[in-house]
């Protein structure tokens, strides 16, 4: 499972003009669902973002976590963050999971955040969206649950 995160002043989501998912202070992140990933590995990823040390505390160092500052989540599904882009002009999707299996992770993913009480905000898994948001920094890291090989 792969994820981009952004720490955000302000994010939001929208479909067909419709903003259907917005939070302020917090994080925004893309999610990417792979062939092996499993529920282990959304509850994984989701602790880890929710613990990330990536706001600024008094002394403007980042060592404060989402809970610490009360912050938010918005979770967009992006199938591309799947993507082998190792070689060639055209990305492969072959690792990428199916449809099903990666709405049912991701709706996981979702569930878990809610459960450990951290308002979570959503896109709408497999619509064209468009994403807005102010980044708060920038501050945007990539995560993964599996090393690479």
């Amino acid at each position: 499972m792969k994820a981009i995160i952004q720490r955000v002043k302000q994010a939001q989501v929208d479909v067909n003009n419709k903003t259907i998912g917005q939070i302020n202070q917090g994080i925004l992140i893309l999610l990417g669902v792979e062939q092996q990933d499993t529920q282990q590995d959304a509850e994984q990823l989701a602790q880890r973002i929710i613990n990330y040390r990536i706001f600024n505390d008094d002394n403007g160092k980042m060592n404060l976590n989402l809970e610490q500052i009360q912050g938010k989540l918005l979770v967009i599904s992006q199938f591309t963050l799947a993507a082998d882009t190792s070689r060639g002009r055209r990305p492969s999707f072959s690792s990428a999971a199916t449809p099903q299996q990666a709405n049912t992770l991701y709706q996981h993913f979702v569930k878990y955040c809610q459960q450990q009480n951290i308002t979570t905000a959503t896109g709408e898994f497999g619509a064209d969206m468009q994403v807005s948001l102010i980044n708060d920094g920038p501050v945007t890291f990539a995560l993964e649950t599996k090393e690479k090989s």
